[in-house]
Formats: structure tokens, sequence, C-alpha cells
């Protein structure tokens, strides 16, 4: 794990303290390890904090009350991938259905190539008409996918990441933030189903698990 191998890091600068020379290049990179780790604890901080607020939880009372944290996998900054974005103006609009029948007008706003688990994979990424008419939501693009950890230890209907419009051609995924639907809280809340095209056939042990109310 990329934790164990920071803390080993650690112990070797802090033990060679009379080291005058040193690969500033391999220094920076654990410093860069160290900020992307804590990004993701800030992160998963920040949705246990939405979670407990009434205002924002989308959780029913009855499991607002004793909730303390969502149960997330260990940050693994391996599941931090830069893709090559590959826009796609001539894509059509089409409805995305949802948990409740209903359904929202899309666009795949891209498509992202990137090396993961030592293959190579692609997703689709996509844009909300009704977002993106919003000042507030102008660069929101929408990242749905499955894996092989769904019906396991992640929710059955796969997952969510939330990314915004990159200004390259290249774009930050990381599945340390990927989220649960709200529909796997409350069922009162619809959900975007996730396009079979955006299945990726490995485990994504990042992120979210899955919503157990009996576990404290």
């Amino acid at each position: 794990m990329r934790i164990l191998v920071l803390i080993l890091l650690f112990g070797v600068f802090g033990c060679k303290t009379d080291k005058k020379y040193h690969d500033t290049s391999e220094e920076s990179e654990v410093l860069v390890e160290v900020d992307a780790l804590q990004a993701i604890l800030d992160y998963q901080k920040e949705m246990n904090e939405e979670f407990k607020n009434p205002e924002t939880s989308p959780l029913p009372d009855r499991y607002r009350k004793d909730f303390e944290a969502l149960d997330f996998f260990a940050p693994d900054t391996n599941y931090i991938v830069t893709a090559k974005f590959v826009r796609t103006p001539e894509a059509l609009p089409f409805m995305m259905p949802s948990t409740t029948g209903d359904a929202s007008e899309e666009t795949v706003y891209g498509i992202a190539h990137f090396t993961l688990n030592g293959k190579n994979r692609q997703l689709e990424v996509y844009q909300n008409k009704e977002l993106m008419q919003q000042e507030k939501y102008g660069d929101y693009l929408f990242l749905p996918f499955t894996d092989n950890t769904n019906g396991r230890e992640t929710y059955t209907g796969g997952r969510y990441i939330d990314l915004t419009i990159p200004d390259g051609d290249t774009i930050v995924i990381d599945f340390n933030k990927a989220y649960n639907p709200y529909c796997a809280y409350n069922k009162k809340f619809s959900c975007p189903i996730v396009p079979s095209v955006n299945n990726l056939d490995t485990e994504i042990r990042a992120g979210v698990k899955a919503f157990e109310p009996h576990k404290k």
C-alpha cells in the first residue's frame, strides 16, 4: 500500500539528518503524494459532515441520528489517474434512465482513456443539459461507473465521480472520491443508472463502500 511506503519514506528522511546531498525530485514526489493523500482524507471528512447535517444528508432520520461515518476504502493514490481526454463535440443528447423510471438528458462530453490495474481502459464522461445552463454548474461533468466490487463491497448500482471541464486534453480522475448515488441511502431519490458502456472489468477498491446502517 502507498500509505506504508510513505511511512517508510518518512522514517528514512527523519533518520538521515546529516545527508547533505539528496534527490530533490524524489522528495518532491513524496510531498505530492502526501498532498494527494491529505486531499482524500479532507474529502472523506467533508462527506461525513454532509451526512451528519440534517440539512444536507440523504439519510432518513432513523439512520442519520446514529450515523458516525461512511465506510471508505483506505486512501490509495494508485487510483488517481491522469487520463487522455478526447472531446466528442458531435455527440447527440440522449435520455439516461433513472432508478425511479424518470430520465435526464445527457450528452457524452468526452471519453477518458487511461491505464488502471495493468490495463488500458476508457470511460464516457457526461454533461447534463439542465445543469450546464446554470452558472454554478456550467463546467460540471458527470462520471458514473460500475466495477467488479459492486454487489459485494460496494453499492450494487455502481458509483459516481464529479468532475469539471479541463482546460487541456487530459483530465484527472480520483477514484478515491467515488461516491454512492443517494438512492443507495434513501429510495425517495431518483438516481441515473450507469450506462453499460461504463463498466470497468476490474475491482476499484477506492472510494465509498456499500452503506450498512447497522454498522457504526
